[in-house]
């Protein structure tokens, strides 16, 4: 997708309707599936926001940006997500928060905020995250910092594509053996509440 038909079509992606729940669902690990509203509620999870950032590449090819998670002891280490985090004190809002962590990860500032899309429910870390798209007009010197092992560019038409979508049996702290859907992009398994934001992302740009 050339980067001028995406920034061409922007004003239609800010009034589209989104998937919600049903786009999240359709990459969601079973074990997410046990968590209805009235649940999620009851555990009173935190607050948090990440970035879908997008950006042209030299050839003018509309990218995304995805980070690998540095190790550390927590339920997310080493995963494949978005810049972000939770929110702080200093924040006025969420897209604050997204602004901040994006900068403070990858180094990027001066971001266009295009809008805010559907909040994903985490269950292992007890998170509601919610995800902003946003766009640079050309590719800059993306700086991950102790957070970030690497940074990803994704080409969008990657994530359009449905032969990068597959089944992959995982199993991690907080599940065993379990078939998983995934996207497969870059050689990286893209999985769990990343996967999900990206399943509502392709049906809106799929909406175009």
């Amino acid at each position: 997708m050339d980067f001028s038909n995406f920034t061409h079509n922007i004003p239609f992606i800010k009034e589209a309707q989104l998937g919600g729940l049903d786009s999240l669902l359709k990459m969601a690990p079973a074990v997410r599936l046990n968590f209805d509203v009235d649940k999620i509620a009851e555990r009173k999870p935190k607050s948090a926001a990440v970035m879908v950032l997008f950006y042209p590449d030299k050839d003018n090819k509309t990218h995304f940006i995805l980070t690998e998670r540095a190790q550390y002891k927590g339920v997310h280490s080493a995963q494949i997500s978005f810049p972000g985090g939770k929110i702080e004190k200093l924040d006025t809002n969420l897209s604050a928060t997204a602004l901040r962590e994006t900068q403070e990860e990858i180094g990027i500032k001066n971001i266009t905020l295009i809008r805010e899309l559907t909040t994903t429910y985490i269950p292992p870390s007890n998170f509601m995250v919610t995800p902003f798209l946003g766009y640079i007009n050309s590719e800059q010197d993306f700086t991950p910092n102790i957070e970030v092992n690497k940074i990803i560019k994704v080409d969008v038409m990657q994530l359009l594509n449905d032969a990068n979508l597959i089944n992959k049996n995982m199993t991690t702290s907080y599940m065993k053996n379990i078939d998983v859907p995934c996207f497969m992009l870059n050689n990286y398994t893209v999985w769990g509440a990343t996967a999900m934001m990206l399943s509502e992302i392709k049906d809106l740009l799929n909406s175009l």
